[in-house]
């Protein structure tokens, strides 16, 4: 009955053991994984923002070029002013 005894308890112990392996070995497995999507994302992240920046350089050197053009457009609007009757408008007598 001892020797019965201690035998359980040493499969109880082995049997720990191996859980205790698999699953230090699922957690490497999982952290490996993690770091290449993680990787991966950072990469991503870096590509979008050098895109963005892009954009946004080829935004301001746009605004430069065609300032002047709008601004002369916007002021011709606003200060030629050509009274007229709009077409709907009618006249009842």
């Amino acid at each position: 009955i001892r020797g019965k005894a201690r035998r359980l308890k040493q499969a109880k112990e082995e049997a720990q053991m191996e859980v205790e392996q698999y699953r230090r070995e699922r957690e490497q497995e999982f952290q490996s994984k993690q770091q290449a999507a993680m990787g991966s994302q950072g990469n991503l992240s870096a590509e979008v923002e050098q895109a963005t920046r892009r954009q946004v350089q080829g935004m301001q050197s746009s605004q430069q070029r065609n300032r002047e053009r709008v601004l002369t457009q916007l002021l011709g609007m606003v200060c030629d002013v050509r009274p007229q009757v709009h077409p709907n408008y009618r006249i009842t007598v």
